[in-house]
């Protein structure tokens, strides 16, 4: 069973999410053999005051 784990800035619509999540659980079962039930997706939101690229803060950018 994959579990897939995704972090990224916060502000990205339900529709994006939803072709995003099937574009990767499409590549699971196609690279890894995943059964579709069986691949996992779990999104963690990250707001830009929480991380930093290169010593900046993504909100400063």
């Amino acid at each position: 069973m994959p579990n897939i784990t995704v972090e990224l800035l916060s502000g990205r619509t339900l529709d994006q999410r939803r072709e995003f999540v099937a574009a990767v659980t499409d590549s699971a079962i196609a690279i890894l053999g995943a059964k579709r039930e069986s691949v996992r997706i779990v999104f963690t939101e990250i707001e830009k005051t929480d991380v930093a690229n290169g010593g900046t803060l993504a909100a400063d950018v």
